[in-house]
């Protein structure tokens, strides 16, 4: 049976990043990354700074490889993930000010927004 090549960083850092935004306020950030170009842009970021662990497995078994806990065991700096994760948000973030201005509109308080019941 052939093998295949899997890359076993990418899953769990997919996961670790969404967990990671879901601890962070919706506005901004849990919508500046729902953006595809700027979650591309951090899971980028995040990969280029860690070392990516590969295998070789059979086709088959490879369908089997889905539970990201498992391959969680693969990537030793787990802490060392989320540390990278929460310094790759703050600095896209900041880099691509303007795209995410240009994507999220400013939170409006409601007590200052003119009534539409009132014409």
């Amino acid at each position: 049976m052939p093998k295949t090549l899997v890359n076993l960083t990418i899953p769990v850092v997919v996961q670790e990043l969404e967990y990671t935004l879901e601890n962070y306020p919706h506005h901004p950030y849990q919508e500046a990354f729902a953006h595809p170009d700027l979650r591309q842009i951090l899971l980028a970021y995040i990969l280029n700074r860690i070392p990516n662990h590969y295998i070789t497995i059979d086709e088959a078994e490879a369908q089997a490889l889905t539970n990201s806990e498992e391959l969680r065991v693969f990537l030793e700096n787990k802490w060392h993930i989320e540390e990278i994760i929460h310094q790759g948000i703050d600095k896209i973030l900041c880099e691509q000010a303007d795209e995410v201005n240009r994507h999220i509109p400013e939170i409006v308080d409601p007590a200052r927004v003119a009534s539409h019941w009132f014409g």
